[in-house]
């Protein structure tokens, strides 16, 4: 098949958080497994200064936005064959700090931007010298896509038109704009209804993803089902009930050529599940980066996450300000809401022998903090997928996490399994049911050798992308028998 990917963010290029992973490592696998795959993404701040085999091209874009008409230059990159990366030069929208916005909040323009990069893909779709097939749109920040295919082949002026799937990594953030926005996407004001774009008198683009891609995906099987529901559905969960049939949870996988502990420039000494002596090694060091007293004999626990609702930062915070009590360390890697930046430092600041937090992203660092901790704390309110939590079976931590989501399919728990536990459970959203599930690690911690087969359980378990990529394969299937 020839697939064309559109993703605003894409590992190893720009990244806030598991789209990126998703995006790029799907399109890897996809082209390894075949498939013509090519991949669309914005050029921002200074990516050609860190990555400068990305190439020029001769393909420029003059596209209206409302009543202007903005220009674009693409520029291109092949990692591998079958696999081309395009990359949307638009300095104005795309040249900044950060992806989608700062600490004063999301940047004000970003309908623009986004609006757009989604006519960006659907110019390149249209003027590939193959016809594209699939159209695979990643979020919001693509999700008006499946509605400009679906106009153009409406219109008649695309008879070929590649059908569409949409992944919702995120319900949660949905590019909901001013209904003045509208007009930015040239359309006609009868897709401005609650059958379409409109959402409570604003624009949705994720909705307009929601309606009008031919198929749609999400990224774990049990987030499939609660996003189905008015607790998890973020007021879209009606239109999800609608296209049900259309819906598929797919679990994420883990490039295992990246997030391994025998091959890792990022570790400072190899191990496997046949000798964990590098996995001693890792918990030392990490323990001295981050300041804090040099034993064996302490539980470590760990957290690399945005800091934000959805991750559970207040519960986290409420349970450690009980458990650091006790004789545990705690580290932790991350940036995010202001409060909870002020939160998790003022622990550090109040237990500085017990915690240590590092603010911002540093992704050789993730890798060795998921190395160096016994246990990788992961309580979310809720969770699509969640990869960290993969990445920590793989690595011989512990995981310990709320029951939702992807973490509830992915993690096993003594209470359901025995024999291939491999990770800690809790239910119940609230400081004092995380505080038991840290209390339940920490004796587990003390069982060497139970803690030891939780350990070699979560290494021998396997989220490698063959699976993923078969599913995605059997959906893209089902999208062009439509």
């Amino acid at each position: 098949m020839r697939v064309l990917q559109a993703s605003s963010e894409l590992h190893p290029f720009s990244k806030t958080g598991g789209l990126a992973d998703m995006a790029g490592a799907l399109a890897k696998y996809l082209a390894a497994d075949g498939h013509e795959v090519t991949v669309i993404t914005p050029l921002y701040g200074n990516m050609r200064d860190r990555f400068p085999e990305i190439d020029a091209t001769d393909i420029s874009f003059a596209l209206p936005l409302g009543e202007l008409v903005v220009t674009a230059k693409l520029w291109q990159l092949s990692p591998a064959k079958r696999l081309t990366i395009y990359f949307v030069d638009q300095p104005e929208f795309y040249q900044r700090a950060a992806l989608y916005g700062d600490k004063a909040g999301d940047y004000t323009d970003n309908a623009e931007r986004f609006v757009f990069f989604s006519k960006c893909v659907v110019e390149l779709a249209r003027h590939l010298p193959l016809p594209t097939e699939i159209i695979h749109a990643h979020d919001w920040q693509a999700g008006l896509v499946p509605l400009f295919v679906q106009h153009a082949r409406q219109a008649g002026d695309w008879l070929k038109a590649p059908r569409t799937c949409l992944t919702i990594h995120n319900l949660a953030y949905q590019g909901v704009f001013p209904s003045w926005k509208f007009p930015l996407t040239n359309l006609p004001a009868s897709y401005f209804t609650p059958a379409g774009v409109e959402f409570f008198g604003w624009m949705n683009c994720l909705k307009a993803g929601l309606v009008y891609a031919d198929m749609l995906t999400t990224v774990s099987p049990r987030y499939a089902r609660e996003i189905t529901t008015e607790e998890f559905g973020c007021a879209l969960d009606g239109v999800l009930r609608e296209r049900q049939h259309d819906l598929t949870g797919v679990l994420n996988g883990v490039d295992y050529e990246e997030w391994n502990t025998t091959h890792n420039p990022f570790l400072p000494q190899p191990y496997s599940q046949e000798s964990l002596e590098g996995k001693a090694t890792a918990k030392a060091a990490l323990q001295q980066e981050f300041g804090l007293p040099q034993s064996a004999n302490v539980p470590l626990f760990g957290v690399v996450s945005r800091l934000a609702d959805q991750k559970g930062v207040d519960i986290l915070t409420g349970a450690l300000e009980e458990m650091l009590g006790a004789d545990i360390q705690f580290v932790l890697l991350g940036s995010g809401q202001a409060e909870f930046e002020r939160a998790v430092r003022g622990l550090a600041v109040r237990h500085p022998t017990k915690a240590s937090v590092k603010i911002g992203y540093d992704h050789a660092l993730s890798h060795r903090i998921e190395a160096g901790v016994d246990f990788f704390l992961m309580p979310s309110h809720f969770e699509p997928c969640g990869l960290n939590q993969m990445y920590s079976l793989r690595y011989g931590s512990v995981p310990v996490v709320r029951a939702t989501g992807g973490l509830d399919d992915s993690i096993v728990d003594v209470t359901e399994d025995v024999e291939s536990a491999n990770g800690i459970k809790f239910y119940e959203y609230s400081s004092r049911a995380l505080a038991k599930a840290i209390r339940k690690a920490i004796v587990l911690f003390g069982a060497k050798e139970l803690f030891e087969r939780y350990r070699l359980n979560g290494m021998a378990s396997d989220f490698s992308w063959k699976r993923t990529t078969t599913a995605y394969e059997e959906i893209y299937k089902r999208a062009l028998a439509k």
